[in-house]
């Protein structure tokens, strides 16, 4: 079994050093090129969405006219509204 020695704990720190170095600069190196591709990524899919929302908008629009032109030809009357009652305003006396 081995005991903690100072050259032991300087070593380690050392190399505790050096991996955040190391990982600093390769993050400097990859990060940018990382976040580009999720950037990209995320653009397309919201483009995909858009478009896809204005496919099922003009679809909506295209049936909500012609619906439109189905029941202006089939009703010639104006519909009625009833009255049913008159309005009475309240008034609180104290």
């Amino acid at each position: 079994m081995e005991t903690a020695s100072f050259t032991k704990l300087l070593e380690t720190i050392f190399y505790i050093i050096v991996f955040y170095y190391v990982f600093k600069f390769f993050a400097k190196l990859f990060l940018p090129v990382v976040v580009k591709k999720v950037v990209q990524k995320a653009e397309q899919n919201f483009h995909q969405q858009y478009q896809q929302q204005q496919q099922y908008y003009n679809q909506q629009q295209k049936q909500n006219q012609d619906e439109i032109i189905n029941n202006s030809n089939k009703s010639t009357k104006p519909r009625e509204t009833k009255k049913v009652g008159e309005y009475v305003d309240y008034e609180e006396i104290d």
